[in-house]
């Protein structure tokens, strides 16, 4: 298939890439300096790059940025909807225009859609509580969701917590053990709902290649954990002297809005659609996954 990545260089992007090529995919990536690379792919820096007769079969977008990267100010948050929403919404007209528009459109959300339920299991039919989070993702699908009417299919990709050396999330929750320190925020019973970086690239291949396969899936391994058993997990692979919770007061001093939002709440999200497809994770259990990392 001839494929449009957005977000490609970015921590799922930078192994999703190597790997569609690997499976014999024709690349192109969308990304702010155009380039070439090693990896064999084609670098565009404007989507106007693609004329109307362009062989596009699938997008895969990935494009957004950072929710933890800097404190939530009211700037950085209109950055963060502008990033997802006016990509994607570019990403539909270019495929109104082509002269044969994409059979697929994979489109990156997050588990953020449903907002916090406490200890519920949620599925990909679960309810919503209202929240930014929820509001950016439901915003952010309904953008992708206009692709439908031509003719294109659309999976979200409600993404849980991406583990894997190299950068992500990991690099920042385990900053603290590197001092000796295990810690997690707040309580430390609020649900973290995570996916191996390999699975995560795993699935988009899945759903790529799966053509009667449309609409929302949790991109989440099928055990997720409480803050406090993850710092355990994590423990065994550093030397830790002792391990305690930062108080939910401090992060919110510290961290702001991002802090009840991401941090001190969470969901306990499972991947039924996936598993229902028959999708095989390769780390389903965090020891598994915090094993492999440690491995490399």
């Amino acid at each position: 298939m001839n494929i449009l990545v957005t977000g490609g260089t970015g921590f799922i992007g930078a192994l999703l890439l190597p790997a569609l090529v690997a499976a014999g995919h024709e690349v192109t990536v969308l990304s702010r300096s155009a380039r070439s690379g090693p990896d064999g792919c084609r670098y565009i820096n404007d989507l106007q790059q693609l004329d109307n007769g362009a062989a596009v079969d699938a997008i895969v977008n990935l494009a957004g940025a950072s929710l933890a990267a800097r404190r939530w100010t009211a700037r950085y948050k209109q950055e963060i909807v502008d990033s997802r929403l006016k990509t994607t919404r570019q990403l539909v007209a270019l495929c109104k225009n082509l002269d044969t528009p994409p059979a697929a459109l994979l489109s990156a959300s997050a588990i953020g859609y449903y907002g916090h339920h406490g200890d519920k299991l949620l599925a990909e039919d679960a309810s919503q509580t209202p929240g930014f989070a929820q509001r950016l993702c439901s915003d952010w699908e309904e953008a992708a969701l206009a692709a439908e009417p031509l003719g294109t299919r659309v999976c979200l990709l409600r993404l849980g917590v991406v583990l894997d050396a190299g950068g992500g999330a990991l690099a920042q929750m385990a900053q603290s053990f590197r001092f000796g320190v295990g810690s997690w925020l707040g309580s430390g019973e609020q649900w973290l709902s995570w996916i191996h970086r390999a699975d995560a690239v795993r699935a988009v291949l899945f759903l790529l290649e799966h053509a009667t396969l449309r609409g929302p899936f949790n991109l989440t391994a099928p055990e997720p954990v409480t803050a406090r058993y993850f710092c355990a997990a994590l423990a065994e692979r550093h030397r830790t002297l002792f391990s305690a919770g930062v108080p939910a007061p401090l992060a919110r001093l510290l961290l702001g809005e991002m802090a009840d939002e991401l941090l001190l709440n969470g969901q306990r999200v499972v991947p039924a659609a996936l598993q229902a497809a028959g999708f095989q994770f390769g780390h389903a259990h965090i020891e598994d996954a915090l094993a492999a990392i440690y491995a490399n």
